[in-house]
């Protein structure tokens, strides 16, 4: 593809939803997150697609995992055989002590299996733990388009490539592995339902080289892309969606996933106020909008929407986002059925 091509907003039609329900992780507010099981009960629920964050085992095989270290997303620390794995890394900059999926082969790593990574805050997923082994890539892609096949309706998946400096510097790059991957499942061209998302920029710009499939510019309230950081660049995330950023975008990339507080912030209070130009601006550089992430738990609901979930996310949709990232994809779901039948 051109690099300066440049993407047009979506155009929606009668008898199509006027934005995709992006299951987080599956619905990992239900399930522990990135297993199978938390996938399927996000097709069951109605997620037009599912997502793996991706990583990378020793032997070159992308599995899905919120991170490369998997103490927090597995009983891996109940595993003498792994103890002296154990170890600190510095992953974009930041020290990390763990175990590193990288480390482990993918025999290994499927002698593991999933825990809830957040317990104190759903203790309910806590019943599920040890249940689950680390899926594939390969697995997610059979599972949505067996479930495809099985429902009648098209269900698509949103990979996202973690750290893509960190593992290229380890001689494990992720982007010729994905795309190779999904080409080879059908995924090509710009209308296969897929995206591409990352919060680096030159991983983006070389997938735009290797693939048709749509790309996304995910965004973050704070903060830089460490890309950017290795290279010395010194725009930030709030550089990229500023006007001439978003033009710089969609020379790349089809959609942006910012922050959520990007586009609605919040009062020191915790109270919403009104939406930024974040999305029109957006929509001007031909980029669709896509926001992360909406979770049904108070503590992470602005105040004004405690106990109501459904109705952040239609205040969202009001915005005017194209899509969203949730965790809860019926409640996703929900919002987007009643925010149509205004």
């Amino acid at each position: 593809m051109d690099a300066d091509h440049i993407p047009q907003p979506p155009v929606y039609t009668a008898g199509m939803r006027p934005a995709i329900v992006i299951a987080h992780r599956g619905a990992s507010g239900y399930r522990p997150e990135h297993t199978l099981a938390s996938y399927e009960l996000a097709i069951e629920q109605g997620a037009d697609y599912i997502e793996p964050d991706l990583v990378i085992t020793r032997d070159g095989v992308l599995v899905a995992r919120h991170e490369n270290e998997i103490g927090g997303t597995t009983d891996v620390a109940r595993h003498p055989e792994f103890a002296t794995r154990k170890t600190t890394k510095s992953v974009d900059g930041h020290p990390l002590t763990g175990w590193f999926a990288e480390d482990f082969t993918l025999a290994e790593l499927k002698t593991l299996r999933a825990v809830e990574r957040i317990p104190a805050v759903r203790p309910a997923n806590a019943a599920y733990d040890g249940r689950y082994a680390v899926p594939t890539l390969a697995e997610v892609i059979e599972l949505a388009q067996r479930r495809s096949r099985e429902l009648g309706r098209t269900i698509g998946i949103y990979p996202e490539t973690k750290h893509p400096s960190y593992f290229r510097a380890l001689g494990l790059p992720l982007e010729e592995r994905l795309v190779a991957q999904l080409h080879a499942a059908g995924y090509t061209g710009r209308d296969a339902p897929v995206f591409i998302q990352s919060f680096e920029v030159g991983n983006l710009r070389l997938l735009r080289g290797l693939t048709q499939l749509p790309l996304v510019q995910l965004l973050a309230a704070d903060g830089a892309p460490f890309d950017f950081v290795l290279s010395g660049d010194a725009r930030r995330y709030a550089d990229l969606a500023a006007p001439a950023g978003l033009k710089e975008i969609a020379r790349y990339a089809d959609a942006i996933g910012p922050e959520k507080s990007m586009i609605v912030p919040r009062d020191a209070a915790g109270r919403l106020l009104p939406p930024t130009t974040l999305v029109t601006d957006a929509h001007a550089a031909g980029l669709r909008v896509h926001p992360w992430t909406f979770r049904r738990e108070d503590e992470f609901l602005p105040l004004d929407y405690r106990g109501k979930p459904q109705a952040e996310i239609e205040a969202f949709l009001a915005a005017g986002v194209d899509g969203f990232f949730t965790d809860n994809p019926d409640i996703g779901v929900a919002a987007v059925q009643r925010f149509r039948a205004r």
